[in-house]
């Protein structure tokens, strides 16, 4: 049917040569070497590496370019926002009503998740790849009730059995002391909200979380989630968090664990003074900035359209270029040396200093044999390739494996929990001049001295 299609749109003088020909070809003579994924990649080094028909190997540009260039790009964005919370706050990604469609939407989920997020609200997402779903109540559910009459039913027993209690009633009362304990009337405190508590305590005890910022934080939000957490408190149950999605994020979760503390201190509640806060709001790697620089109680960001858009950085430029035909090494020539490809079939190797760090990778050409740690290397340094710098690895890891060859995978696939944790092992181990994410230490990425020399016979022969 393939074949048919192209007969049919491509001009009417192709050979019919061609189209047989197009039903021969299969995958058994390719082979794919690549460095794993998850693992920190710097600009101009080959991640991965395509061998077999030339057409064939073709044929695979766009799928494989479609393949690695948004997934790379959500993966990178993901990690700058863990490296601006930090490893202990959690992230949630919220990002599938701002996707660029069903497939941007899983691809940002699944790889959001590798770059170093902890869950994923998106449950289609959890349900394919096992990624963690998490969500909060939503601020529709808080606006569907006017009373609490409407909260049917509303008993509940104990959590260590017993005769049903009226979970409303006991709020109600709950939200007297909490009131007063705040000085705040409680008459200000919104009905509806208070049953859309009540309603969702009643049917989720045991994960109980409330919304607070549909009407008022401060007079209705907080003191009706205080009421109706206390409530719960007493059945023997234990809330488990808050989420704010408007104004002055770090402020609020300031003040609102204020409160937390002060009920727990006055009711003899310890575990009130703890109960996690979400926010949430169009959150920006400048929002984290913020967050890190005023200081803040919370303890689970949600992000969505800084996240799955990259408005930082829209796409990704991962290229796939032509660098040997039939054993013979060839150049792309431009006078912009940075968009000059580098020739030949390559081998990679990450070069480490003492303390663990990695500061250089190296690029030689595939016959080459590898360098050794404690061995002394000439090498050029792209961007300086006229002078020879000297360098002495203290540990060498050779970056490409074959995971694809005569048509099979021929190298264990990672699950995605590992190559999540090989990603942040991966950044881990920068040294803290190349992980920042202001103005940081450039990466150099060099040749071998026999790959430079190849390289100006090219040019020169060009």
């Amino acid at each position: 049917a393939d074949v048919a299609y192209l007969r049919s749109v491509l001009p009417s003088t192709t050979d019919d040569a061609f189209f047989d020909y197009l039903a021969t070809l299969d995958a058994s003579e390719v082979t794919v070497t690549a460095i794993p994924e998850g693992s920190v990649v710097f600009p101009r080094v080959p991640f991965l590496q395509v061998k077999g028909p030339l057409l064939v190997v073709q044929l695979l540009e766009t799928t494989l370019l479609c393949l690695v260039n948004y997934a790379s790009l959500v993966a990178t964005n993901a990690a700058r926002f863990r490296l601006l919370a930090g490893p202990d706050v959690k992230l949630m990604e919220m990002g599938l009503r701002r996707a660029q469609g069903p497939d941007g939407a899983l691809s940002a989920s699944k790889y959001s998740y590798i770059g170093g997020f902890d869950c994923t609200s998106n449950i289609l997402a959890g349900k394919l790849y096992g990624i963690p779903v998490r969500g909060t109540i939503a601020h529709s559910f808080v606006m569907s009730f006017r009373c609490l009459e409407e909260v049917q039913p509303r008993d509940l027993p104990p959590r260590a059995g017993g005769d049903p209690v009226d979970l409303a009633g006991l709020a109600v009362s709950w939200l007297e002391r909490v009131c007063d304990l705040l000085q705040t009337p409680p008459g200000k405190a919104n009905q509806g909200e208070l049953a859309a508590f009540v309603s969702y305590a009643v049917t989720f005890p045991c994960d109980f979380q409330g919304l607070l910022d549909t009407y008022c934080v401060r007079r209705s939000g907080l003191p009706n989630f205080c009421a109706v957490a206390l409530a719960l408190h007493q059945l023997g149950y234990q809330a488990i968090g808050v989420r704010l999605d408007s104004g002055d994020l770090a402020q609020q979760s300031k003040e609102i664990r204020g409160v937390f503390r002060a009920c727990g201190a006055h009711f003899q509640v310890p575990w009130f003074g703890t109960i996690p806060i979400a926010v949430s709001n169009d959150i920006s790697e400048q929002s984290l900035e913020e967050f890190r620089r005023e200081g803040s109680e919370i303890d689970m960001i949600g992000i969505g359209t800084n996240l799955v858009t990259c408005p930082l950085q829209p796409s990704l430029g991962c290229v796939y270029k032509l660098v040997e035909v039939n054993g013979s090494p060839c150049l792309k020539l431009t006078e912009d040396e940075e968009k000059m490809t580098i020739p030949g079939m390559k081998a990679i190797y990450r070069l480490y200093d003492a303390a663990g760090h990695p500061f250089m990778d190296l690029m030689a050409l595939e016959e080459e044999p590898s360098p050794s740690a404690g061995q002394e290397l000439g090498i050029r340094v792209l961007g300086q390739l006229g002078e020879t710098t000297r360098v002495i690895p203290s540990t060498v890891e050779p970056l490409h494996r074959i995971y694809f060859r005569n048509g099979q995978v021929c190298e264990p696939l990672p699950s995605l929990p590992e190559v999540r944790t090989h990603a942040q092992v991966s950044l881990s181990l920068l040294s803290p001049a190349h992980r920042r994410l202001h103005e940081p230490q450039p990466y150099p990425v060099a040749v071998t001295e026999r790959l430079h020399r190849l390289f100006l016979e090219l040019r020169q022969g060009s």
